[in-house]
């Protein structure tokens, strides 16, 4: 049985209110096919879990198929039981390992110069942008990351643009982001929208 994070007496959004958000949000876009990137289980407390399980039965209801990719990074695949209690009553089957050193296509890469730029120069070397296949698989119309935006405590946002690129990228993504992090300072980053960014001139 999940254990959605919703109370009756907290203030904030009640499950009817997020329900009619996302119903709004797929409103003329297409999806016959969708791919849903929700955080795993470490994050449990962003109720990503409710979205996601709210997600999933609007769209099957409406004869979408769907598949779901956690936002693993280098986790440990979700558990059955943490499945359980983060997704509800989603089919186990449906949640995709996401494999980090296997599974990607590289899109691109940062250059070395301007990671030199926003670290200060604490870093200069260039990291290589990957992306889990499925990611770029042409079968899917409509890909939707789940999750809270908020200051990550590595490097830039968590969730957004980080589930993509870091939750289902690759080895040297992962890897140097959080070396950078470490380099650069987490009491320069925690807290932070911005990070790492160049010194105020």
């Amino acid at each position: 049985m999940s254990q959605f994070v919703i109370e009756e007496n907290a203030q904030g959004l009640k499950e009817s209110d997020i329900r009619l958000a996302l119903q709004k949000s797929l409103e003329e876009r297409p999806h016959s096919h969708v791919l849903l990137l929700p955080p795993d289980f470490t994050r449990y407390y962003s109720n990503a879990g409710l979205i996601t399980n709210l997600y999933y039965h609007m769209l099957t209801e409406q004869g979408c198929e769907v598949d779901i990719l956690p936002a693993l990074g280098s986790h440990f695949p979700v558990s059955r039981e943490e499945a359980d209690i983060m997704y509800g009553d989603i089919p186990y089957e449906k949640l995709i390992p996401h494999n980090w050193r296997t599974e990607v296509v590289k899109l691109g890469e940062v250059p070395g110069d301007y990671i030199a730029k926003i670290s200060e120069g604490i870093w200069t070397e260039p990291i290589s942008v990957e992306i889990n296949r499925r990611v770029m698989d042409p079968c899917y119309d409509l890909i939707i990351s789940i999750g809270q935006v908020v200051p990550h405590e590595v490097v830039g946002m968590g969730n957004y643009s980080k589930n993509l690129f870091v939750g289902v990228g690759g080895n040297d993504m992962i890897n140097k982001s959080h070396l950078l992090g470490a380099f650069y300072g987490l009491e320069r980053i925690l807290g932070r929208d911005h990070s790492p960014r160049p010194r105020a001139v």
